[in-house]
C-alpha cells in the first residue's frame, strides 16, 4: 500500500470534520490483516491543534466479517450504550475518495498485548478489576438496539462453524465428536441481542484506570449473549495465565458484574456451553489458517504453527465434556 498517495484523499476527508486546512501528519502502518489495514497518524488543523488519529482501509479484494461502514455505525451505537469505544470521524465507501471502504476513529492511547496486559507492573492496580469490568462492559454491548444497525446476521453459529470445518476437507475426528456433542447438547437461547463476536484479551485497549476502548467489532452479528461471554473465558485468550476469565479474573467476577449491570441471569451450565463452543470455534479458525500454508496460498511458518494448535483445542475439548 503506498501511504504517500493516501494521505491526499485522506486530507480530503477530514476537511469535512475539521475544515479545509486539516493536514495528515507521520501516517504509518499499524498493523493489519488480510481484510483489514490500520494506520496511525495525527490530523493537525490550521489553528496548529493535533488530533491523534487511527485509520482502518479495508483491502481490495478480501471480504470478512461486517463492511467497515456498518461497523463504524455500530461502534457509534456502542459508545451511545455506554460501552468504551473511540470517538468515530469519518467513514466511507468504496467509491469513496480512499477507493475502500474505511472509518477513521480518534486514536485512544493504552496497551493491547495480552501479555503485557496480564504481566506490566504498570497495570497491577487494574487487574484485579477487569474481569468485573468486562462483565459490565458487555452488559453494555447486550442493551445495543438490534435495530441501530441494520443487516446484521443472526445465522446459527455451531452451524457456520461446522460448515466451514466441512469445507476445509480434512479429517479432524476430535473436533468433530466435539461439534457433535455441542449439537446434542444445545442451552435454550432465552433472548437475542447484539453480540460482539471477539470480545477477549487482546481486543481491548487497557491503560491504569481500566478499560479504555473496546475494538474490533468486524465479526459482531445477533445471537445469545453469552456468547461473548464464553468467548471471553476460552484458554486460548489467558496466554498462560491460570484465571479463566482472559488470564485475569474468575467467573465469579464476571457474571456478578454482568447480572448487576443489567445483563440478565447468567446460567452456568449455559456459560460452559459456550465456552466449549468457543474452543471448538478457534480450532476451526486454526485448521484455516493452517490450510492457508499447506494449500501454498500463503507459506508462513506463523501459520504452519497456529496448525500445530488444533491438537491443544481438541484435548481441551474433550477434558471439558462432562
Amino acid at each position: 500500500m503506498d501511504l504517500d498517495r493516501l494521505a491526499g484523499p485522506l486530507q480530503e476527508v477530514l476537511a469535512g470534520h475539521y475544515g479545509p486546512g486539516a493536514r495528515v501528519r507521520g501516517l504509518a502502518r499499524d498493523s493489519g490483516g488480510a481484510s483489514r489495514v490500520t494506520c496511525a497518524f495525527d490530523a493537525v488543523t490550521e489553528d496548529g491543534t493535533v488530533h491523534p488519529l487511527i485509520l482502518r482501509l479495508a483491502s481490495p479484494g478480501a471480504a470478512a466479517g461486517i463492511p467497515l461502514t456498518r461497523e463504524a455505525a455500530l461502534m457509534r451505537a456502542a459508545r451511545a450504550a455506554g460501552v468504551p469505544s473511540p470517538r468515530v470521524v469519518a467513514e466511507g465507501d468504496a467509491d469513496g475518495p480512499l477507493g475502500a471502504e474505511f472509518v477513521v476513529m480518534e486514536r485512544v492511547e493504552g496497551e493491547t498485548i495480552p501479555r503485557r496486559v496480564l504481566r506490566d507492573p504498570a497495570l497491577a492496580g487494574v487487574r484485579p478489576r477487569l474481569a468485573a469490568r468486562c462483565g459490565e462492559i458487555l452488559a453494555a454491548v447486550h442493551r445495543i438496539p438490534a435495530d441501530a444497525v441494520p443487516g446484521l446476521d443472526d445465522a446459527d453459529q455451531l452451524a457456520a462453524w461446522r460448515e466451514v470445518l466441512d469445507l476445509t476437507g480434512r479429517p479432524h475426528p476430535a473436533l468433530e465428536f466435539a461439534l457433535r456433542w455441542l449439537d446434542r447438547n444445545r442451552p435454550p437461547v432465552r433472548r437475542t441481542t447484539v453480540v460482539h463476536g471477539d470480545f477477549r484479551n487482546g481486543n481491548l485497549i487497557v491503560g491504569p484506570d481500566g478499560v479504555r476502548a473496546v475494538l474490533d467489532w468486524e465479526l459482531a452479528h445477533l445471537g445469545d449473549p453469552l456468547e461473548d461471554l464464553g468467548w471471553l473465558c476460552v484458554k486460548a485468550w489467558r496466554f498462560g495465565a491460570a484465571p479463566p476469565v482472559g488470564g485475569f479474573g474468575s467467573y465469579d467476577q464476571l457474571t456478578a458484574a454482568y447480572e448487576e449491570a443489567g445483563g440478565g441471569p447468567v446460567d452456568r451450565d449455559a456459560l460452559r456451553w459456550w465456552e466449549m463452543f468457543g474452543v471448538a470455534r478457534w480450532a476451526v479458525i486454526c485448521v484455516m489458517q493452517a490450510q492457508r500454508h499447506l494449500t501454498g496460498g500463503e507459506r508462513s511458518v506463523e501459520l504452519a504453527a497456529i496448525g500445530r494448535r488444533v491438537a491443544e483445542n481438541e484435548w481441551d475439548l474433550l477434558r471439558m465434556m462432562p
